[in-house]
Protein backbone atom coordinates (compact mmCIF):
# COMPACT_ATOMS: atom_id res chain seq x y z
CA UNK A 1 0.00 0.00 0.00
CA UNK A 2 2.97 2.10 0.83
CA UNK A 3 4.65 1.45 -2.65
CA UNK A 4 0.95 2.86 -4.65
CA UNK A 5 0.71 5.64 -2.38
CA UNK A 6 4.02 6.79 -3.20
CA UNK A 7 3.64 6.38 -6.53
CA UNK A 8 0.60 8.05 -6.38
CA UNK A 9 2.20 11.00 -4.76
CA UNK A 10 5.56 11.01 -7.13
CA UNK A 11 3.11 10.88 -10.33
CA UNK A 12 0.95 13.76 -9.01
CA UNK A 13 4.28 15.96 -8.10
CA UNK A 14 5.80 15.07 -11.65
CA UNK A 15 2.56 16.30 -13.09
CA UNK A 16 2.77 19.56 -11.49
CA UNK A 17 6.55 20.04 -12.00
CA UNK A 18 5.43 19.27 -16.30
CA UNK A 19 2.76 21.79 -15.84
CA UNK A 20 4.82 24.39 -15.17
CA UNK A 21 7.23 23.73 -17.96
CA UNK A 22 3.70 23.01 -20.20
CA UNK A 23 2.01 26.38 -19.26
CA UNK A 24 5.23 28.59 -19.47
CA UNK A 25 5.99 27.10 -22.90
CA UNK A 26 2.32 27.90 -24.41
CA UNK A 27 2.50 31.19 -22.79
CA UNK A 28 5.56 31.67 -24.84
CA UNK A 29 4.40 30.44 -28.53
CA UNK A 30 6.58 27.74 -28.26
CA UNK A 31 5.49 24.57 -29.62
CA UNK A 32 4.90 21.21 -27.26
CA UNK A 33 5.13 17.64 -28.79
CA UNK A 34 4.38 15.63 -26.23
CA UNK A 35 3.38 15.70 -22.08
CA UNK A 36 4.73 12.72 -20.46
CA UNK A 37 3.80 11.17 -16.76
CA UNK A 38 6.42 8.10 -16.17
CA UNK A 39 9.15 6.98 -19.00
CA UNK A 40 8.05 4.39 -21.63
CA UNK A 41 6.85 1.79 -22.63
CA UNK A 42 3.99 3.59 -23.15
CA UNK A 43 0.48 2.48 -21.64
CA UNK A 44 -2.06 5.69 -23.01
CA UNK A 45 -1.60 8.08 -25.41
CA UNK A 46 -3.97 10.99 -27.15
CA UNK A 47 -3.00 13.43 -29.27
CA UNK A 48 -4.99 16.70 -29.12
CA UNK A 49 -4.04 19.50 -31.54
CA UNK A 50 -0.09 19.46 -31.42
CA UNK A 51 0.44 17.90 -28.13
CA UNK A 52 0.39 13.73 -27.31
CA UNK A 53 -0.52 13.42 -23.79
CA UNK A 54 1.00 9.98 -22.34
CA UNK A 55 1.05 8.05 -19.80
CA UNK A 56 3.78 5.90 -19.04
CA UNK A 57 4.70 2.30 -17.66
CA UNK A 58 7.68 3.42 -15.47
CA UNK A 59 6.57 5.65 -12.73
CA UNK A 60 9.55 7.60 -11.84
CA UNK A 61 9.43 10.43 -13.30
CA UNK A 62 8.06 12.13 -16.37
CA UNK A 63 9.10 14.87 -18.88
CA UNK A 64 7.26 17.36 -21.41
CA UNK A 65 9.03 17.46 -25.68
CA UNK A 66 9.48 21.18 -25.91
CA UNK A 67 10.27 22.35 -29.30
CA UNK A 68 13.85 23.27 -29.77
CA UNK A 69 14.97 22.36 -25.86
CA UNK A 70 17.37 19.74 -27.47
CA UNK A 71 18.53 21.31 -30.15
CA UNK A 72 18.64 19.60 -33.91
CA UNK A 73 18.52 21.22 -37.16
CA UNK A 74 14.82 21.30 -37.89
CA UNK A 75 14.42 23.24 -34.51
CA UNK A 76 17.02 25.56 -35.65
CA UNK A 77 16.39 26.23 -39.05
CA UNK A 78 13.26 24.17 -39.87
CA UNK A 79 9.50 25.15 -41.61
CA UNK A 80 8.47 25.54 -38.29
CA UNK A 81 11.64 26.73 -36.35
CA UNK A 82 10.02 29.92 -35.16
CA UNK A 83 8.19 28.19 -32.49
CA UNK A 84 11.45 26.66 -31.64
CA UNK A 85 12.86 27.14 -27.85
CA UNK A 86 15.95 28.10 -29.74
CA UNK A 87 14.58 30.99 -30.89
CA UNK A 88 13.03 33.14 -27.53
CA UNK A 89 14.88 35.50 -25.92
CA UNK A 90 16.85 34.23 -22.95
CA UNK A 91 14.56 35.18 -20.50
CA UNK A 92 12.00 33.63 -21.47
CA UNK A 93 14.03 30.12 -22.02
CA UNK A 94 14.81 30.88 -18.22
CA UNK A 95 11.23 31.14 -17.27
CA UNK A 96 10.15 28.03 -19.54
CA UNK A 97 12.83 26.12 -17.70
CA UNK A 98 12.53 27.67 -13.86
CA UNK A 99 8.40 27.17 -13.95
CA UNK A 100 8.62 23.36 -12.78
CA UNK A 101 10.59 24.59 -9.86
CA UNK A 102 8.07 27.51 -9.37
CA UNK A 103 5.01 24.77 -9.83
CA UNK A 104 6.49 22.77 -7.12
CA UNK A 105 7.13 25.36 -4.47
CA UNK A 106 3.67 26.91 -5.06
CA UNK A 107 1.86 23.79 -4.65
CA UNK A 108 3.63 22.69 -1.70
CA UNK A 109 2.88 26.30 0.11
CA UNK A 110 -0.94 24.95 -1.07
CA UNK A 111 -0.29 22.01 1.02
CA UNK A 112 0.95 23.54 3.93
CA UNK A 113 -1.66 25.91 3.73
CA UNK A 114 -4.20 23.18 3.80
CA UNK A 115 -2.63 21.34 6.56
CA UNK A 116 -2.99 24.45 8.24
CA UNK A 117 -6.81 25.45 7.92
CA UNK A 118 -7.59 21.92 8.21
CA UNK A 119 -5.39 21.40 11.35
CA UNK A 120 -1.59 20.50 11.54
CA UNK A 121 0.61 19.45 14.28
CA UNK A 122 3.23 22.48 15.13
CA UNK A 123 5.80 23.85 17.30
CA UNK A 124 3.77 25.60 20.21
CA UNK A 125 6.96 28.21 20.23
CA UNK A 126 6.41 29.05 16.51
CA UNK A 127 2.96 30.04 16.25
CA UNK A 128 -0.18 31.99 17.92
CA UNK A 129 -0.73 30.20 20.85
CA UNK A 130 -4.22 31.43 20.59
CA UNK A 131 -4.76 29.11 17.26
CA UNK A 132 -3.01 25.91 19.20
CA UNK A 133 -4.52 23.25 21.08
CA UNK A 134 -4.34 19.65 22.55
CA UNK A 135 -0.52 20.70 23.02
CA UNK A 136 1.75 18.10 24.37
CA UNK A 137 5.33 17.37 24.31
CA UNK A 138 6.45 15.25 21.00
CA UNK A 139 9.87 13.18 20.51
CA UNK A 140 11.04 15.08 17.41
CA UNK A 141 14.50 12.60 17.06
CA UNK A 142 16.14 10.07 19.10
CA UNK A 143 19.68 9.60 19.57
CA UNK A 144 21.01 6.36 18.43
CA UNK A 145 22.48 4.05 21.37
CA UNK A 146 20.93 6.36 23.40
CA UNK A 147 18.76 5.11 26.54
CA UNK A 148 15.59 6.48 24.67
CA UNK A 149 16.59 4.19 21.79
CA UNK A 150 17.08 1.06 24.12
CA UNK A 151 13.79 1.58 25.77
CA UNK A 152 12.03 2.02 22.16
CA UNK A 153 10.65 5.73 21.33
CA UNK A 154 10.57 6.81 18.08
CA UNK A 155 9.90 10.03 16.89
CA UNK A 156 6.11 11.83 16.99
CA UNK A 157 5.51 10.06 20.16
CA UNK A 158 3.48 12.09 23.04
CA UNK A 159 5.21 12.23 26.51
CA UNK A 160 2.18 12.36 28.95
CA UNK A 161 3.39 11.31 32.13
CA UNK A 162 6.82 9.81 34.03
CA UNK A 163 6.42 8.03 37.25
CA UNK A 164 10.12 7.87 39.30
CA UNK A 165 11.23 5.00 41.36
CA UNK A 166 9.41 6.30 44.35
CA UNK A 167 5.52 5.72 42.79
CA UNK A 168 5.41 10.11 42.24
CA UNK A 169 3.64 10.56 38.92
CA UNK A 170 4.13 13.98 36.87
CA UNK A 171 2.26 15.09 34.58
CA UNK A 172 4.27 16.25 31.30
CA UNK A 173 3.01 19.71 30.16
CA UNK A 174 6.40 21.34 28.95
CA UNK A 175 9.50 20.25 27.95
CA UNK A 176 11.08 21.41 31.34
CA UNK A 177 9.00 19.07 32.80
CA UNK A 178 10.65 16.01 31.46
CA UNK A 179 14.35 17.76 31.89
CA UNK A 180 13.44 18.29 35.53
CA UNK A 181 12.53 14.37 36.02
CA UNK A 182 15.31 13.21 34.41
CA UNK A 183 18.22 15.10 35.57
CA UNK A 184 17.04 14.09 39.32
CA UNK A 185 16.83 10.50 38.34
CA UNK A 186 19.75 9.94 39.59
CA UNK A 187 20.24 7.23 37.29
CA UNK A 188 17.21 5.06 38.35
CA UNK A 189 14.61 3.70 36.36
CA UNK A 190 11.85 5.83 35.12
CA UNK A 191 8.58 5.25 33.35
CA UNK A 192 6.97 6.74 30.72
CA UNK A 193 3.02 7.06 29.73
CA UNK A 194 2.74 8.19 25.79
CA UNK A 195 0.61 8.01 23.24
CA UNK A 196 1.84 6.77 19.55
CA UNK A 197 -0.50 6.43 16.63
CA UNK A 198 -3.37 7.12 18.91
CA UNK A 199 -2.84 4.64 21.45
CA UNK A 200 -1.66 4.70 24.93
CA UNK A 201 1.73 3.13 25.62
CA UNK A 202 4.07 2.41 28.60
CA UNK A 203 7.74 2.57 28.59
CA UNK A 204 10.50 2.23 30.58
CA UNK A 205 13.70 4.08 30.66
CA UNK A 206 17.18 4.33 32.71
CA UNK A 207 18.50 7.50 32.09
CA UNK A 208 22.65 8.25 31.94
CA UNK A 209 25.35 10.48 32.56
CA UNK A 210 26.20 12.97 30.03
CA UNK A 211 30.43 12.10 29.44
CA UNK A 212 30.78 15.95 29.62
CA UNK A 213 28.57 17.12 31.45
CA UNK A 214 27.60 14.81 34.37
CA UNK A 215 23.90 15.20 33.75
CA UNK A 216 21.41 12.64 33.32
CA UNK A 217 19.80 12.30 29.64
CA UNK A 218 17.12 10.19 27.77
CA UNK A 219 18.59 11.17 24.39
CA UNK A 220 16.12 12.77 22.86
CA UNK A 221 14.98 16.37 20.93
CA UNK A 222 11.87 17.15 21.97
CA UNK A 223 9.25 20.61 21.39
CA UNK A 224 5.85 21.59 23.08
CA UNK A 225 3.51 20.89 20.07
CA UNK A 226 -0.04 21.36 19.19
CA UNK A 227 -2.93 21.36 16.77
CA UNK A 228 -2.70 24.49 14.76
CA UNK A 229 -5.71 25.29 13.07
CA UNK A 230 -6.10 28.88 11.57
CA UNK A 231 -8.17 30.65 9.38
CA UNK A 232 -7.60 30.93 5.56
CA UNK A 233 -5.94 34.16 4.80
CA UNK A 234 -3.38 32.95 8.06
CA UNK A 235 -2.87 29.92 6.99
CA UNK A 236 -1.48 31.08 3.67
CA UNK A 237 0.86 33.23 5.37
CA UNK A 238 2.16 30.23 7.53
CA UNK A 239 1.85 28.05 4.98
CA UNK A 240 4.23 30.50 2.76
CA UNK A 241 6.51 30.97 5.80
CA UNK A 242 7.05 27.35 5.88
CA UNK A 243 7.66 26.76 2.55
CA UNK A 244 10.37 29.08 2.10
CA UNK A 245 11.82 28.28 5.37
CA UNK A 246 11.90 24.82 4.22
CA UNK A 247 13.04 25.73 1.09
CA UNK A 248 16.20 27.03 2.88
CA UNK A 249 16.80 24.41 4.65
CA UNK A 250 16.73 22.00 2.40
CA UNK A 251 18.92 23.86 0.27
CA UNK A 252 21.37 24.66 2.61
CA UNK A 253 21.68 20.68 3.40
CA UNK A 254 22.08 19.61 0.01
CA UNK A 255 24.74 22.44 -0.35
CA UNK A 256 26.78 21.02 2.93
CA UNK A 257 26.39 17.15 1.19
CA UNK A 258 28.10 18.43 -1.66
CA UNK A 259 30.54 20.18 -0.52
CA UNK A 260 31.20 17.80 2.36
CA UNK A 261 31.44 15.00 -0.83
CA UNK A 262 34.24 17.15 -2.63
CA UNK A 263 36.11 17.22 1.02
CA UNK A 264 35.07 13.28 1.68
CA UNK A 265 33.26 13.74 4.92
CA UNK A 266 29.66 13.64 3.70
CA UNK A 267 27.21 11.07 5.06
CA UNK A 268 25.22 9.54 2.92
CA UNK A 269 23.42 7.07 4.99
CA UNK A 270 20.75 8.98 5.59
CA UNK A 271 19.94 9.59 1.74
CA UNK A 272 16.49 8.13 0.64
CA UNK A 273 15.67 6.71 -2.97
CA UNK A 274 12.36 5.67 -4.21
CA UNK A 275 12.29 2.57 -1.47
CA UNK A 276 13.31 5.01 1.28
CA UNK A 277 10.44 7.24 0.31
CA UNK A 278 8.26 5.08 -0.01
CA UNK A 279 8.64 4.04 3.44
CA UNK A 280 8.56 7.30 4.96
CA UNK A 281 4.87 7.62 3.07
CA UNK A 282 3.69 4.62 4.78
CA UNK A 283 5.09 6.29 8.02
CA UNK A 284 3.41 9.83 7.54
CA UNK A 285 -0.10 8.18 6.00
CA UNK A 286 0.00 5.92 9.42
CA UNK A 287 -0.36 9.48 11.50
CA UNK A 288 -3.22 10.70 9.27
CA UNK A 289 -4.07 12.68 6.36
CA UNK A 290 -2.31 15.91 7.53
CA UNK A 291 0.97 14.40 7.95
CA UNK A 292 0.45 13.08 4.83
CA UNK A 293 -0.07 16.68 3.27
CA UNK A 294 2.90 17.75 5.00
CA UNK A 295 4.97 15.10 4.13
CA UNK A 296 4.17 15.50 0.20
CA UNK A 297 5.01 19.12 0.47
CA UNK A 298 7.97 18.71 2.02
CA UNK A 299 9.05 15.67 -0.85
CA UNK A 300 7.85 18.78 -3.35
CA UNK A 301 10.39 21.79 -2.21
CA UNK A 302 13.04 18.79 -2.21
CA UNK A 303 12.41 17.83 -5.84
CA UNK A 304 12.26 21.62 -6.64
CA UNK A 305 15.43 22.18 -5.12
CA UNK A 306 16.99 19.36 -6.25
CA UNK A 307 15.92 20.21 -9.73
CA UNK A 308 17.84 23.91 -9.78
CA UNK A 309 21.35 21.93 -8.83
CA UNK A 310 23.24 23.26 -12.21
CA UNK A 311 24.07 19.80 -13.22
CA UNK A 312 23.36 18.75 -16.96
CA UNK A 313 19.61 17.20 -17.94
CA UNK A 314 18.64 18.75 -14.44
CA UNK A 315 16.85 22.35 -14.86
CA UNK A 316 19.63 24.22 -13.29
CA UNK A 317 21.88 23.04 -15.56
CA UNK A 318 20.23 23.76 -18.74
CA UNK A 319 19.77 27.32 -17.04
CA UNK A 320 23.35 27.56 -16.47
CA UNK A 321 23.24 26.15 -20.50
CA UNK A 322 21.21 29.51 -20.85
CA UNK A 323 23.40 31.87 -19.26
CA UNK A 324 26.82 30.92 -20.55
CA UNK A 325 24.93 31.20 -23.92
CA UNK A 326 23.94 34.90 -22.84
CA UNK A 327 27.07 35.75 -21.94
CA UNK A 328 29.27 34.72 -25.04
CA UNK A 329 26.75 35.69 -27.45
CA UNK A 330 26.30 32.56 -29.30
CA UNK A 331 24.81 29.16 -28.51
CA UNK A 332 26.83 25.78 -27.16
CA UNK A 333 26.96 23.52 -29.85
CA UNK A 334 23.76 21.14 -29.91
CA UNK A 335 26.04 18.52 -30.11
CA UNK A 336 28.11 19.29 -26.80
CA UNK A 337 24.50 20.56 -25.29
CA UNK A 338 23.13 17.32 -26.36
CA UNK A 339 25.85 14.86 -25.18
CA UNK A 340 26.42 16.79 -21.91
CA UNK A 341 22.85 16.01 -21.06
CA UNK A 342 22.34 12.67 -22.34
CA UNK A 343 25.71 12.05 -20.30
CA UNK A 344 24.03 14.18 -17.25
CA UNK A 345 20.83 11.97 -17.33
CA UNK A 346 22.74 8.70 -17.27
CA UNK A 347 24.70 9.73 -14.12
CA UNK A 348 21.54 10.42 -12.45
CA UNK A 349 19.93 7.67 -13.38
CA UNK A 350 23.02 5.53 -11.98
CA UNK A 351 22.61 7.51 -8.69
CA UNK A 352 19.21 6.70 -8.40
CA UNK A 353 19.85 2.77 -8.94
CA UNK A 354 22.60 3.14 -6.41
CA UNK A 355 20.56 4.71 -3.61
CA UNK A 356 17.65 2.18 -4.15
CA UNK A 357 20.06 -0.46 -4.04
CA UNK A 358 21.16 1.22 -0.16
CA UNK A 359 17.53 1.64 0.50
CA UNK A 360 17.25 -1.93 -0.43
CA UNK A 361 19.90 -3.01 2.13
CA UNK A 362 18.49 -1.40 4.88
CA UNK A 363 15.37 -2.92 4.69
CA UNK A 364 16.78 -6.29 5.93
Amino acid sequence: MSAILFLVILSVLVFIHELGHFIAAKRFGVRVDEFAVGFPPRIFKKKIGETTYALNLIPFGGYVKIFGENPDEESISGNDSGRSFVHISKWKQIVVLSSGVLFNILFAWLLFSVAYMSGMTASVSQNNSSYVVDKHVIILDVLASSPAASAGFVSGDYLIAVKTGDDATTTISYVEDVQKVVQESDGKNLGFEIIRNGKTEYLALTPKQNASSSVYVMGVAMDLAGKVKLPPHLALWEGGKLTVNMFKGIAVGLYSLIHDSFVGTADFSQISGPVGIARLVGDASSLGFIYLLSFTAFISINLAVLNLVPFPALDGGRILFVIIEAIQRKPIKPLIANTVNAIGFGLLILLMLFVTYRDIVKLF
